[in-house]
């Protein structure tokens, strides 16, 4: 879903080594099938952390199974900044935007998370998802340390990785960069379903 071995400039902290199981952009359109929400559905996964007006990040967005979702839990005066290094993911995106009615809700990018266009953003977003790309990203350390940099003090990172991919052991490797990266864990969403971590950017943390 985040990103195929198309490769656009130089690498940057947001893009994946080049392997051969990451997705094409073309498998974008069968992630936002319908029959994805009934055993991954984004409202009850996101929504006891979104409120309405908020402004929530989504690196590695896709075609926008999970944005366009967000972009009705935030409302009218929220945004969803997306990001995707695949243009065709993020045309995609702002097609599926248009045809319901969210596109003014949404900020979209084709590109990673130090893109400058970004930079306006830096120390706002009330709240991060990074969902099933965690595990794709070339250097986890300065993606996440980037996310921070983007959060406001006290905002929130909501990591999710799939368990078919993600062992146990890398997911508590992720969650200890993201503290050596300035977070502080706030809890497990899923438990022992699923591999998820709620982390904040405490106030003083990193900018």
């Amino acid at each position: 879903m985040v990103v195929s071995n198309e490769t656009h400039g130089p690498p940057s902290v947001a893009q994946p080594e080049a392997k051969g199981h990451v997705c094409p952009w073309w498998i974008g359109w069968l992630l936002v099938s319908p029959l994805r929400r009934l055993f991954e559905n984004p409202d009850s996964l996101l929504g006891p952390h979104v409120r309405p007006g908020m402004t929530v990040l989504e690196p590695g967005c896709g075609m926008g199974f999970f944005s366009l979702p967000l972009a009705r839990m935030v409302g009218p005066t929220g945004r969803v900044v997306c990001v995707d290094l695949q243009p065709r993911m993020i045309a995609g995106l702002r097609r599926r935007a248009d045809k319901a009615g969210l596109a003014p809700r949404l900020e979209s990018l084709a590109g990673t998370l130090d893109d400058p266009a970004l930079d306006v953003r830096r120390g706002t977003v009330d709240l991060a998802v990074a969902i099933h790309m965690v595990h794709e990203v070339r250097d986890p350390a300065a993606f996440l340390r980037r996310l921070a940099g983007l959060l406001r003090p006290g905002g929130r990172l909501l990591i999710v990785e799939p368990k078919g991919h993600v062992s146990a052991a890398a997911f508590e490797r992720t969650v200890q960069t993201a503290s050596a990266a300035g977070f502080v864990e706030r809890g497990r969403p899923l438990g022992d379903r699923g591999r998820a971590a709620l982390l904040e950017r405490p106030a003083g943390g990193p900018t």
